[in-house]
């Protein structure tokens, strides 16, 4: 063989860079294998819209200086209502972040191999042993963990993952300048994240202004290509077409200008995972995938499966004999449905209901927001039935009759 490590990961973003950072830490030889070139790093893959929380900061030892800035408020927009939240954020500067990441793991131990794209799997028998890349490269693990997200080379090949273009969410941002965030008849968005549910802006999804200081904020939209798309979405009109409607009738663009180099494109699924391991083998980050369904967060949930996927290995390892059995595997499945993302097919259910909806139900929807208690929108928004139900109207019974028809299995 040629090189051998406990474990190696394919992909640097923030699920595979986090996951060798913990995996390092604990003393354990690993290898990530990053596509992109490092002088470039992470020019092709910054494509996050980077809203984050306080807890993940504090959780994963994140460092303010890769914050572009620090959010107060989370705001919630309709046609014609909105809603203000207290709730520290934070919007990163994601390729700062990026970098941070791949410097503290090898700080701490892990080694990089960039210009590696991963391609296949090496199997011995029914097993995956180790990874084809940059061609006819190869090396060998103890553990692999796919953290390339969408391609999923390694899951795909292995029939772990089972992601469907039906449920891909594509996304456009334009970081701005120049942007009104307390424009009047609208909700301040001064150091606050907004999204705006709104078919006529985005059919099937939402747009967003996360504020990033002074003048500026990070402007953008995503959709699903799903039912709710069909039914509102303009004839000839793509993505970039939607967000330039947007700018062009939006006051709080009037005088607002593009940055020169920061757009960002991405895409992500929404959907149940397929599977999330097998003998030898995890998936973590936007490969099972993981990003919450509901407002797209995907940053924490990301790091969360990481950190769950590094304690796995950290257990395999810890007997005398390792185990990579698939039966041992199968604790990162545990840790992940229980503590990563518990309530995650409640959550898609809520987001299916909610694109279904029209843009007057969305307007009932803010306002009901501003009458119900915190603990009620917290349950509501944590996929509890009692919260759930204080957000329903009998008007709403067709639009749960179409849901069920559409999207509850028979």
């Amino acid at each position: 063989m040629s090189d051998h490590f406990d474990v190696i990961i394919a992909g640097a973003g923030p699920a595979g860079a986090q996951c060798a950072r913990d995996l390092a830490q604990r003393g354990y030889d690993v290898v990530v294998l990053e596509a992109e070139k490092e002088d470039t790093f992470p020019r092709q893959s910054n494509k996050s819209t980077a809203g984050t929380f306080s807890s993940m900061m504090a959780a994963f030892g994140i460092p303010d200086d890769v914050v572009m800035n620090f959010t107060d408020n989370v705001v919630l927009e309709s046609p014609n209502e909105h809603f203000v939240q207290a709730q520290p954020g934070a919007v990163l500067e994601f390729a700062d972040f990026k970098r941070f990441l791949v410097a503290d793991g090898r700080d701490e131990g892990a080694e990089y191999w960039f210009d590696a794209r991963v391609s296949k799997p090496i199997m011995s028998g029914n097993e995956i042993v180790g990874v084809r890349y940059a061609g006819d490269q190869e090396v060998y693990g103890d553990i692999i963990i796919d953290a390339t997200g969408p391609s999923a080379p390694l899951a795909k090949s292995l029939g772990v993952t089972n992601l469907k273009r039906e449920n891909q969410a594509i996304g456009v941002e334009f970081e701005m300048k120049g942007v009104d965030v307390d424009a009047d008849g609208y909700a301040d968005l001064t150091d606050a994240m907004m999204l705006r549910l709104d078919h006529d802006l985005a059919p099937g999804g939402y747009s967003w202004i996360f504020h990033t200081g002074e003048d500026t904020a990070k402007v953008g939209l995503c959709y699903i290509q799903n039912e709710s798309h069909h039914d509102y979405a303009k004839e000839g009109m793509g993505i970039d077409d939607y967000l330039q409607h947007w700018l062009d009738t939006d006051p709080r663009f009037e005088n607002a200008e593009r940055m020169e180099g920061k757009q960002h494109r991405g895409s992500a699924h929404i959907q149940m995972p397929g599977g999330l391991s097998t003998d030898n083998f995890m998936a973590i980050g936007d490969t099972v995938p993981t990003i919450d369904p509901l407002w797209g967060e995907g940053i924490h949930t990301g790091m969360k499966s990481a950190r769950a996927a590094a304690i796995t290995a950290d257990r395999c390892f810890m007997t005398s004999a390792s185990d990579t059995s698939a039966e041992k595997m199968s604790i990162y499945d545990n840790l992940w449905h229980g503590d990563v993302a518990p309530q995650m097919r409640t959550r898609l259910l809520m987001t299916q209901l909610l694109y279904l909806a029209e843009n007057e139900r969305y307007d009932t929807l803010i306002r009901d927001l501003k009458q119900l208690s915190h603990e009620m929108r917290a349950n509501a928004n944590n996929g509890k039935l009692r919260g759930i139900m204080k957000l329903l109207h009998w008007e709403d019974i067709p639009l749960l009759k179409r849901f069920a028809r559409e999207r509850l299995p028979m």
